[in-house]
């Protein structure tokens, strides 16, 4: 196999080279490139066909190349009787000009080894079509070996042929004496041309009515091409050596018969002997079979026999041929009248072009191509036909592929985009705008189809604005996405702004509406939107535009307006729109449907997002008081900027939440005044944000439930208050102290003890006092740590907490078996305060005890029972903090005021005065708490 090819490649090679060789020395390469080998025809189909271009105009041009190496079997004389003959027919050929004839571009050229010319495009010829490969390249040609013939073809094809005979016989008075399919050639438009003038026969006497044509007698002896093809010659030419106008018409017979039969002629002739054939030949057309005729279509079949009748005078003439009926076909008549448009004014071709596009689909495809678009592409040089033409341009371009597009038509329609007059021209293209953009190169597009699209937004006519506003968003999805935004909206723009008409402006606004979904949302939001409120107008139409602009923006899913437009811009804008005088009901609620479900929507975004911020911001506090008694004191007292903020506006945003933590679960609430609102330092504000974290913490406690406490009624007894106190502590140093939490609500007032976990230095603890502002100041303790926390309800948010309470569960029990149910007796404690009047002595402020019961002691009153989870409430009056140290860190608060703490009036207030009287009680007291 791979030898077979070798071989077969190199014949090929070979062949173009010599080919080559032959060709490179005749003149007609010096004005012509000859190309590939397309095909062959002529006489004995001798011509080889080439494609080829003019090196001057790159015209397209066929070249007929006659290599003399066929001829060197033949001695001299008869290679300059084959040579003269084919020389004849070419020159003939050059001097007849008709549409029917194949027209000579460059006269025949001699040179050593081949005779050649030049002709219009040529595709091959019918004997080529009909399956005759002779002479043709190897491998046959694709094109060639696959192509058929239409019937339109066929039809309009032997129309032409007999068009052409007519033309030799009336008007040049010359017979052809040698029509068949090797002399009629089909060019590049799949026109039927006749060539082959070989054996042609001139009047004798053209100026008489009746010519005369000289005929020769067939000699068998001379070579075959120097005698016609003796199976499409009349039998007269051959029997009676005669020949007239007649005898083409009987070759016309059997080449429509040859048509219909695959290239198979009626008769085979045997040019042996060929005077017996005719003979024979001539008794069977006598009497003519109807299956001979079989092929042929029935309604040409009567003037096929006709033609092929042995009288000659029987047989049709050229012209009467023309009009046989079998030639009124629609799609024959169409070609015809393309091929005779020159001789029609503007008015018949308009009427012709109108009436097309209901033909064209009736037509094939390669006809409608390569026949009818040339013919088309012609007229655009005619600006007053073009809006007749181009849609019928444009039709068959909706047929064509993408590459036929590309080849065939599109380079007749670059000229057209540019026209601007008449305004039919772009109202044509821009309806077809969809199939110029889908098969359009991109860089045509770029440069031809969009400029004409930016002229139409700018053409002075309003109507040319009005429908290119109109048909472009039909297409708005095939351009491409820059030249939109940078080339046709800001056209569109001006045009709106710019112009007089209203209807121009409205349909602008439309045209953008359409299209706004084509764009990104931003650049709607950047340009689209603050455009709107430059429009000077306010007729109703215009503001229904924009109204729709904003609609469209508001609704669509891929754009959308954000809320902040929405408040700033968008809605101030309709709100002001809506009111205008000029709007009917119906407009001004569609006015005010739109601005309520912009509010609607903004209101709900802008509520989510609020939730979302509270939650998040709950969410943190959370975490930053998790496990707050595991944290550093330094980091407690660095609360998150954002607990910051929202605790400093629940204390000075009047929030009373958590007023009743403590009044309310008393029942009863102390009217406090509030500090005056000054600026807080950084460190003052921690601190603050640090207390509210832990009122926090208390509010999500369970709510203690307050236990009702009656005053004591026995009469108060005088006691040393410094041997009780050292008794008690020394009875503290012998125990073991374990840590608990207390918490101690008072009525009006809340006292914070704390003792903290760690172990003190040498016997001795430090004992801290906070006001909740400042950091807890040290002084030494006999071994427990307190700190003291003045707080009012609804101005800290919560009530004070005593931690690390020391366990005197011990000490309870050795006191309980002291006393027999008896009250404590704290009397002793009333000579430590103010004697003003009317007071309650500290045996009142003692529980009662209930019957049956042992009365606890009375300090252990004051710090709770040994269970750490347990909380003793205690019904007290309000104890007023003036007598009290600066060495507990309230004098270092800007916003703690003893003064503006007011007590009830029926609460004792502390007198210090009686506090400096008496100093021994105050040495003590000093002595005991450092």
């Amino acid at each position: 196999m791979e030898s077979m090819l070798n071989k077969l490649k190199s014949t090929v090679t070979k062949v173009t080279a010599d080919m080559t060789s032959t060709i490179m020395g005749n003149p007609v390469t010096r004005e012509f490139e000859v190309g590939r080998h397309i095909a062959s025809g002529g006489p004995g189909m001798s011509w080889r066909i080439y494609n080829g271009t003019k090196k001057s105009t790159k015209q397209e041009v066929a070249v007929f190349v006659l290599d003399k190496k066929i001829i060197d079997r033949y001695q001299k004389f008869e290679k300059d009787q084959i040579v003269d003959s084919l020389k004849k027919g070419v020159q003939q050929l050059t001097r007849l000009r008709h549409p029917r004839l194949l027209t000579v571009q460059h006269p025949l050229e001699e040179s050593r080894d081949c005779l050649a010319f030049c002709t219009e495009p040529v595709f091959a010829s019918l004997a080529n079509v009909l399956g005759q490969w002779d002479n043709l390249p190897s491998p046959v040609p694709t094109d060639i070996k696959e192509y058929k013939l239409y019937d339109v073809e066929t039809k309009y094809g032997l129309l032409q042929v007999s068009e052409g005979l007519s033309f030799l016989h009336s008007g040049v008075k010359m017979v052809h004496g040698n029509l068949c399919p090797e002399n009629i050639i089909l060019n590049k438009s799949g026109a039927w041309k006749i060539m082959g003038f070989d054996f042609s026969i001139s009047s004798s006497n053209p100026s008489d009515s009746e010519p005369k044509y000289g005929c020769k007698e067939w000699d068998p002896n001379l070579p075959p091409l120097c005698l016609p093809n003796p199976e499409y010659v009349a039998p007269e030419y051959i029997l009676s050596v005669s020949c007239d106008v007649s005898s083409d018409m009987y070759s016309l017979g059997v080449l429509i018969h040859a048509v219909f039969n695959e290239g198979k002629a009626v008769f085979h002739v045997n040019k042996q002997d060929i005077f017996k054939s005719f003979s024979r030949q001539l008794d069977q057309l006598s009497h003519l079979s109807p299956g001979v005729l079989s092929q042929i279509p029935e309604e040409v079949r009567e003037h096929v026999k006709m033609l092929l009748s042995v009288t000659s005078n029987v047989r049709p003439d050229a012209d009467q041929m023309t009009k046989i009926p079998f030639f009124d076909d629609v799609g024959a008549m169409t070609l015809q009248y393309f091929d005779s448009l020159f001789q029609r004014d503007n008015l018949q071709k308009s009427q012709f072009y109108k009436s097309l596009p209901k033909v064209l689909p009736k037509l094939p495809k390669r006809v409608v191509i390569y026949r009818i678009l040339p013919a088309l592409t012609s007229e655009f040089v005619n600006p007053d036909m073009v809006p007749f033409v181009l849609p019928n341009v444009l039709l068959i371009a909706e047929e064509c592929t993408k590459e036929e597009y590309i080849r065939l038509v599109l380079p007749d329609l670059t000229p057209v985009f540019k026209q601007q007059e008449p305004v039919q021209i772009l109202l044509i293209f821009l309806q077809k705008m969809d199939l110029l953009l889908t098969k359009t190169p991109p860089e045509d597009i770029k440069n031809s189809v969009l400029p004409m699209v930016y002229r139409a937004v700018e053409a002075p006519s309003i109507q040319i604005q009005e429908l290119c506003l109109n048909i472009i968003p039909t297409f708005a999805n095939l351009i491409e996405y820059p030249s939109m935004k940078n080339a046709l909206i800001p056209r569109i723009k001006s045009a709106c702004l710019q112009t007089s008409s209203l209807a121009v402006r409205v349909n602008s606004l439309v045209c953008l509406g359409k299209i706004l979904e084509y764009m990104d949302k931003w650049y709607v939001i950047d340009e689209i939107l603050p455009f709107l409120p430059q429009i000077p107008s306010r007729e109703p139409a215009v503001l229904m535009g924009i109204l729709g602009i904003y609609k469209c923006t508001f609704t669509h899913k891929k754009l959308g307006i954000p809320k902040e437009h929405l408040a700033g811009k968008s809605l101030p804008h309709l709100v002001s729109l809506s009111i205008d005088n000029n709007l009917n009901l119906n407009q001004f609620n569609s006015f005010m449907a739109v601005i309520k479900d912009m509010l609607s929507r903004m209101e709900a975004e802008h509520k989510t997002k609020l939730e979302q911020l509270h939650v998040m911001q709950e969410q943190q506090r959370s975490l930053n008081i998790t496990n707050p008694l595991s944290q550093s004191e330094e980091t407690k007292n660095t609360p998150s900027p954002a607990t910051k903020v929202r605790d400093i506006d629940e204390i000075f945003g009047g929030s009373s939440g958590s007023a009743g933590v403590n009044g309310n679960q008393n029942g009863s609430s102390s009217t406090v005044s509030q500090p005056s609102r000054v600026s807080l330092t950084l460190e003052e504000k921690q601190r603050l944000a640090k207390e509210q974290e832990q009122a926090a913490k208390l509010r999500s406690q369970q709510p203690l439930a307050p236990q009702s406490i009656k005053p004591a009624t026995t009469t108060p007894q005088a006691k040393d208050l410094t041997s009780s106190l050292l008794n008690n502590m020394t009875s503290l140093n012998k125990l073991g102290l374990n840590s608990g939490t207390r918490t101690m609500p008072l009525q009006g007032g809340t006292i914070s003890s704390t003792f903290p976990p760690a172990p003190t230095m040498g016997g001795m603890g430090t004992m801290g006092v906070s006001n909740g502002f400042n950091s807890p100041m040290g002084f030494q303790t006999g071994g427990m740590v307190m700190a003291m926390r003045p707080a009012t309800p609804g101005l800290y948010g919560g009530m004070a907490t005593t931690t690390s309470a020391p366990n005197f569960s011990a000490l309870t029990q050795n006191q309980n078996q002291n006393q027999t149910g008896k009250p404590p007796d704290m009397s002793a404690l009333d000579s430590l305060f103010t004697s003003n009047k009317p007071k309650v002595s500290l045996n009142q402020m003692a529980p009662k005890p209930a019957q049956g019961t042992i009365a606890p002691s009375p300090w252990l009153n004051q710090f709770g029972t040994g269970q750490p989870s347990q909380t003793a409430p205690i019904q007290a009056p309000p104890m007023g903090m003036t007598g009290v140290q600066g060495g507990f860190g309230m004098q270092a608060n800007p916003f703690f005021n003893p003064q503006n703490f007011s007590q009830p009036v029926a609460s004792s207030t502390m007198n210090t005065g009686m506090i400096k009287q008496s100093a021994s009680v105050n040495n003590d007291f000093k002595d005991l708490f450092g």
